[in-house]
């Protein structure tokens, strides 16, 4: 390389003189030492700056980061270190992730309304956007009572397309989140779009139902007392109640609102998914749509 036989030789010839005859320039040389002497020293941070940098990240995600998380955001960040070296640090200063916490369940699914079968099957990794939508409902207390959150996620990329909070637990919960998502995405009526949640008698009540063949969306839904079935909306909010709720005291359902909107366009814009090979939903299925070839118009 030029500017390493530059370096060599620099007591030989001037450095201006040997950039001049290489056909590289003085600014380029001395820019390109001042990044390796700048890489050199985020790859040798002390552990004291590292530990900085450690604290910010758990600030920064309100203890929602555990030790690979926090290592895959030092890399992000361009801060090269090892995960045995970030999960010590973190183990010795007593930095870690809050503790998961189990939730009641909300699903009402002593009804005679019908069932649709279950089409996904635990099939969570999908290969493309708008293929498969999955919902949920979850609860967060408040001074003035429940509030309710209904949420639609794309499998692909477990972004969080569309979502309702509400005082109640109606259909209508879970209908305003569907109808969010269809105009958020306008997914084609012809690709066959599958739409899985639990029996809960909101999701199987017939104007939701209506909504499903409106859009040309097909139903389906977990097996009877099975969680596992719809894994990938427990996760969400359990993320979100463990991350972001829990131990916060609202006193009114709008604080609680706007809490959990926030942590939502926080998860989908940045927060880190393991999944996902530690980016976020949204840049995940911005990479894939990067990839996809592209078609020259006729």
């Amino acid at each position: 390389m030029k500017y390493a036989f530059i370096q060599r030789h620099r007591r030989v010839w001037p450095i201006s003189v040997q950039c001049r005859v290489l056909e590289v320039s003085v600014a380029g040389y001395y820019a390109h030492f001042v990044r390796r002497a700048s890489g050199a020293q985020r790859r040798h941070l002390s552990n004291d700056a590292l530990l900085v940098h450690i604290k910010a990240i758990h600030a920064e995600t309100r203890g929602g980061y555990g030790w690979p998380r926090t290592w895959k955001e030092l890399l992000a960040r361009g801060i090269r270190v090892g995960k045995e070296r970030v999960q010590k640090l973190m183990q010795r200063h007593g930095i870690r992730a809050r503790g998961k916490k189990r939730f009641k369940v909300t699903t009402d699914s002593n009804h005679n309304l019908p069932i649709a079968p279950n089409l996904l099957n635990r099939e969570f990794n999908v290969d493309q956007p708008d293929k498969v939508w999955a919902g949920d409902i979850t609860y967060i207390a408040t001074d003035e009572g429940w509030l309710f959150l209904a949420v639609v996620i794309d499998l692909f990329s477990r972004q969080v397309i569309g979502w309702s909070l509400r005082q109640d637990m109606t259909r209508d919960i879970v209908i305003d989140a569907l109808r969010m998502a269809w105009f958020k995405r306008h997914p084609s009526k012809q690709a066959g779009l599958i739409f899985h949640s639990d029996r809960g008698s909101q999701y199987a009540a017939k104007d939701f139902r209506d909504v499903l063949t409106e859009y040309g969306i097909t139903a389906s839904m977990s097996r009877r007392g099975n969680c596992w079935d719809n894994a990938c909306s427990e996760t969400l909010f359990g993320s979100l109640k463990v991350e972001r709720l829990h131990g916060q005291r609202f006193k009114t359902r709008r604080q609680a609102m706007d809490e959990t909107v926030a942590w939502m366009l926080w998860y989908n814009r940045t927060r880190l998914h393991s999944t996902l090979a530690y980016v976020s939903p949204m840049r995940f299925e911005e990479n894939w749509l990067a990839n996809q070839p592209r078609h020259a118009s006729a």
